[in-house]
C-alpha cells in the first residue's frame, strides 16, 4: 500500500503537498520503489529478448537460463547505472540547494530524485512495449529529474539567518 501511495504522490510532483508526503517515506521504501520501477522499465527489453529468435548464443538457451541471463546481464547493470545517475543528480541538487540557500541533505534529495523518475520510466515502458527503444533513451530523463529537483528544492524554506 505504501508503494501505491508513493506512486500517486510522485505523479503529483512538484506540488507542495506531494513533496512533503514523499519526504515522510523512508529510504528503504524509496530503494525498493526504484528497483520495482527498474523492473518495469526492463519489461520491453525482456519481451524483446525472450521473443527474439536470433542465431546468437542466447537463442539456444533454455527459457529458465534466458531469464537468469537477462537479469544478470541486463537488469543488474541497468540498476547500477540508474543508481549512479540518481546519485549524480542528487549531488548536483545538493549544490543547487546550497546556492539557493536551502537546508537540504543529499539523502533527501536522492529520495526525491527517485520519485521524480516515476512518470518518465512509466512513459518509457509504455512506449517501449509498442515501439522498439534502446535503454539509452533513459538518459534523456536525467534532465527531467534535474528540472523537477530544482522545483522541489525551491519549495523548501530558506535557511534562517543567525
Amino acid at each position: 500500500m505504501i508503494f501505491f501511495h508513493a506512486f500517486i504522490h510522485s505523479i503529483k510532483l512538484p506540488k507542495k503537498n506531494a513533496i512533503f508526503q514523499l519526504n515522510r517515506i523512508g529510504m528503504d521504501i524509496a530503494v525498493i520503489y526504484m528497483l520495482i520501477l527498474i523492473l518495469l522499465v526492463s519489461i520491453p527489453s525482456f519481451l524483446q529478448y525472450t521473443l527474439s529468435t536470433g542465431d546468437g548464443v542466447a537463442a539456444q538457451l533454455n527459457a529458465f537460463f534466458k531469464i537468469i541471463y537477462f537479469f544478470i546481464f541486463h537488469y543488474l547493470p541497468l540498476s547500477i547505472i540508474i543508481f549512479i545517475l540518481l546519485s549524480i543528480i542528487a549531488g548536483i541538487g545538493t549544490l543547487i540547494a546550497k546556492f539557493m540557500d536551502r537546508k537540504l541533505k543529499f539523502s533527501i534529495l536522492w529520495k526525491m530524485t527517485v520519485f521524480t523518475t516515476s512518470f518518465p520510466f512509466l512513459l518509457y515502458t509504455i512506449v517501449g512495449i509498442f515501439f522498439p527503444l534502446q535503454d539509452n533513451f533513459l538518459f534523456l530523463f536525467c534532465a527531467y529529474s534535474l528540472l523537477f529537483l530544482v522545483l522541489i528544492i525551491s519549495v523548501y524554506p530558506k535557511r534562517r539567518k543567525k
